[in-house]
Order: structure tokens, then C-alpha cells, then sequence
């Protein structure tokens, strides 16, 4: 029998070919490969994997800053002197299907990149036993790197946010600004402890790696402000399609464990954009305003009403629009910089 979820797979190929992204695997060792979608221009006739050894042709040591007389006509003319927008997943989901509503709005302006996390998709390594959010971090910067990246604001929800904001805390020079959602700094135990005690879970394991249909049905009751239904067949097939390398994916969960009760949260350089989902479950906004007094004068937080974790499957336009913003209002601030 088809299974429905993977059934939908060449259609959102499709749509983000039509929209200007290739599918490439990046090598960054042998052993370890991490897939994005990445705008069309990486994938030149040698096919679309990079290896480690491979020099890439928008390499980021080699490649020239416009000068600002000509930044604005280079970036209509060379999709490669455009800003740069990593959107990284969440953990119930790979890249392409997390953000299936989002990606086509910003592809005009930005050079999109949606990476597969490890363990997610098509990406995997055999050698690592880290399963820490900063060896994820190290593993997306580099693979920005093989890509020419030099520079990026980059958009994490959920899972993806914690890793987006340790990229962001031990590559500073990589990362130009953050917008996240669904998320914290650091998942410390008292966080979790609390977290699941509120939603009635006995882990996080439990919860996020559902292994029946009605463990699936939970997840997503928590995770979304309205009620959806849907056949218990889709269920069934989501469960199968989404929730593979369990014993790998567990041991991210407990990677993501910081025992230190009093982790203090860094100094960020960068702007950040909390974006938040007014009903969200798993993170409250409560919890995003804390956030946001911790983060500083750098930070600011946007709420979203009628709208849970999920918030940009629920409500896609009001989050692309926030989204669209805060990028445009971070480019137009590093313009009047550089003119200065």
C-alpha cells in the first residue's frame, strides 16, 4: 500500500525545484553527509554531491565582497552576492516538509538553504558518537562552508532553534542574525522537568518520538492551537515516514539535556527575532518573554495569535510576514553600516 506522506514527497520536490533549489549532499567527511536544498547555482554538471576534497566554486575564502557602488546591481544580477536565509528543522520533521510554506516567499530575495539535520532525511554519519546540538551547529557550518557561505541569518524551529542559536554562539562571524521559534537556548533539566510535567508527559522521549498512533496524536494535539483531524492511515503513514533512526534520534534527545541547573544563557552579538506562537504548548510565551529579558536589547519577541508551536504550518502568512520583516529591517541595517 502507498503511504500517503511519502506519496506527497514528489510534489514538494516539485515546488522547490520550481522555485529555484537543488537537492545536493554535502560530504564533510567520509562518513558524514548532510543534504540541503540549496539555491540552483551549486549544482554544476560534476552532479550534486560535494566531497570533502572537491574545492566548491562559491567557496567562501575565495569569493569577493562587492563594493557598495555596485552591491545593489551585483545583487540583481549574481543570485550569489544575495543574502544568504539557513532555515533549520524542528525534530518531528525534515527540512523541506517543516518548512514547505515558507521557503517560496524569500527565495526572490535571499539565497535559501534548508538543511537535513543528522539523522533527519537523507543526512547520516557513522563515525561521530556526538550527539550534542553543538556538533549539529559545527556540521551546518561547515557544510555553509564547502557552499561558499560566508555570512547568513539563519531561522530555527523547535530542535533547530537550539542549534541555530550555538551556531550563532560559536560562530559569530558566521551568523548575521537569528530569528527562532518554538525554542530555548539551552535545554536545561529543570526546563524539561517542567515542561513535561505540564504537559503530562513522562519524557521527552515519550513525547517526541511517539511510537503509536496515539502517542503521534498526542504530539500533534500539543503542537497545534486548532483541532485538526486527520484518518488514522495518515497517522499511521506520518509515523513510518518520519520517525526513522529512532536509536539515533533518542540519543539526540539526550544530547540535548544540559545538566548544569543554572546554564547561563550568552552574550549574542547578533539580532535575534524571537517569533512566537501565543498558544504555544510546549514552549509558552511566558517563557519567550523570559527569554527575551535574558537576550537583551538585541532581542525582540512577536507574538502570534491563534497559533501554537507549529505556528508556521498553522499560520504561514503571518509568520512569513514577521519573518519577511525582521530580515528586510537586518539587511537594510547592515546597508546604512557599510554606507557609513
Amino acid at each position: 500500500m502507498v503511504n500517503l506522506i511519502e506519496a506527497q514527497k514528489p510534489l514538494l520536490t516539485g515546488m522547490m525545484r520550481l522555485a529555484g533549489l537543488r537537492p545536493i549532499d554535502v560530504e564533510l567527511e567520509p562518513g558524514t553527509t548532510m543534504h540541503f536544498w540549496a539555491p540552483k547555482h551549486h549544482a554544476g554538471k560534476k552532479g550534486t554531491t560535494i566531497s570533502p576534497l572537491e574545492p566548491s566554486a562559491g567557496d567562501a575564502t575565495t569569493k569577493k565582497k562587492p563594493s557598495s557602488s555596485s552591491s545593489r546591481r551585483s545583487r540583481r544580477n549574481n543570485p550569489e552576492s544575495k543574502p544568504n536565509v539557513v532555515l533549520i528543522h524542528g525534530f518531528a520533521a525534515e527540512g523541506n516538509v517543516t518548512f514547505q510554506f515558507n521557503f517560496g516567499v524569500l527565495v526572490s530575495r535571499y539565497n535559501v538553504y534548508i538543511p537535513d539535520l543528522l539523522f533527519f532525511g537523507k543526512s547520516s554519519t557513522t563515525d561521530s558518537a556526538d550527539r550534542s546540538p553543538e556538533f549539529q551547529a559545527r556540521c551546518v557550518a561547515a557544510a555553509l562552508a564547502r557552499l561558499g557561505v560566508a555570512r547568513c541569518d539563519v531561522v530555527g524551529f523547535s530542535y533547530g532553534g537550539m542549534v541555530a542559536f550555538k551556531m550563532a554562539e560559536t560562530r559569530p562571524e558566521l551568523v548575521r542574525s537569528l530569528a527562532v521559534s518554538g525554542s530555548v537556548v539551552t535545554m536545561t533539566d529543570a526546563v524539561n522537568r517542567e515542561t513535561m510535567a505540564r504537559l503530562g508527559s513522562g519524557s521527552s522521549a515519550e513525547l517526541l518520538m511517539p511510537e503509536t498512533l496515539q502517542g503521534l496524536k498526542a504530539l500533534f494535539s500539543v503542537s497545534m492551537y486548532r483541532k485538526m483531524w486527520f484518518p488514522d492511515r495518515m497517522y499511521k503513514d506520518y509515523l513510518k515516514a518520519m520517525f526513522t533512526n529512532r536509536k539515533e534520534r533518542l540519543e539526540l534527545l539526550q544530547g540535548l539535556l544540559d545538566s548544569n541547573i543554572d546554564a547561563k544563557i550568552p552574550t549574542f552579538q547578533q539580532k535575534i527575532m524571537l517569533i512566537w506562537g501565543e498558544e504555544d504548548k510546549l514552549f509558552d510565551i511566558e517563557l519567550a518573554r523570559k527569554m527575551k529579558e535574558q537576550l537583551g536589547e538585541n532581542c525582540q519577541l512577536h507574538g502570534i495569535p491563534k497559533a501554537g508551536h507549529l505556528l508556521h504550518l498553522e499560520r504561514p502568512c503571518a509568520y512569513n510576514r514577521q519573518l519577511g520583516r525582521f530580515l528586510a529591517y537586518v539587511s537594510s541595517q547592515e546597508e546604512q553600516e557599510d554606507a557609513n
